[in-house]
């Protein structure tokens, strides 16, 4: 199909304008740029398609974030793309990776643009996935640390987010970055997660617990394809985790 059809499919809108779509136009020849011919509806928001490239633009700036582009993260995303779109798709949506990841860009007015045309949930499930890549190679480096902190927070995600996603990575909370941790260090990290200290009362954590249920369900995020919806499924889980390691910790 190639890539300027493989985009059309996926539904543009917001993206072409602005930053990305900046981006996006000096990849492709300015196809896509603020001059060009090609109207693509750019009042409608959260599609998938949006998403996809915003994710890609930010995929790029974690990934060179420590000076490296290493082949798990890469893998990563080549693997995300293949679940969510499909190989065919997936073939030309890597070669805009691929072209992305040669770029510099400031990346505040791509978070900035981001902000302005994305739910406050939809950029949760954005967040998460820039720690999936950056947790790709096993290892979470503090280049990497630091540009999806820059990231989330030009994004405008609040910090107790910020640290409920970060510990879902941190110490073992995700399926995808399971790494070994003592007891203590799970249970300090079972608290993170539910953004709650560790002297709550039980009722403090059980209206944690709701809060977060409701703020990541994966209804929310349904409308955006298989994979957004096993990412919030991910999260989801990793949130009934926690909430029934500190029962068991406390005896709920």
């Amino acid at each position: 199909m190639g890539l300027k059809g493989t985009l059309i499919g996926a539904g543009l809108g917001w993206v072409l304008g602005g930053p990305i779509g900046a981006i996006l136009g000096g990849m492709l020849g300015n196809q896509f740029g603020s001059g060009g011919g090609l109207d693509f509806g750019g009042a409608q928001q959260n599609q998938t398609g949006d998403m996809m490239a915003s994710l890609l633009v930010l995929f790029g700036y974690v990934t060179r974030a420590d000076g490296q582009i290493l082949s798990s993260e890469v893998q990563y995303v080549k693997q995300f793309l293949v679940d969510n779109f499909g190989a065919s798709y997936a073939r030309d949506l890597m070669q805009m990776y691929k072209d992305i990841v040669k770029q510099e860009y400031p990346i505040e007015p791509v978070c900035k643009q981001v902000r302005k045309h994305v739910p406050y949930h939809e950029r949760l499930e954005l967040l998460h996935l820039l720690y999936g890549i950056a947790s790709a190679d096993g290892d979470l480096n503090q280049a990497e640390l630091n540009a999806i902190t820059e990231i989330a927070t030009g994004m405008g995600i609040n910090q107790q987010d910020q640290r409920s996603i970060r510990a879902m990575f941190m110490n073992g909370g995700s399926d995808r970055t399971r790494t070994r941790q003592s007891r203590k260090a799970a249970q300090e990290n079972a608290y993170e997660v539910l953004g709650v200290e560790r002297s709550a009362d039980d009722k403090e954590i059980k209206q944690a617990y709701r809060e977060l249920a409701r703020k990541y369900h994966p209804d929310k995020v349904s409308h955006l394809g298989d994979e957004f919806t096993a990412v919030a499924e991910e999260k989801f889980k990793a949130i009934n985790d926690a909430y029934e390691q500190v029962k068991q910790e406390r005896g709920m």
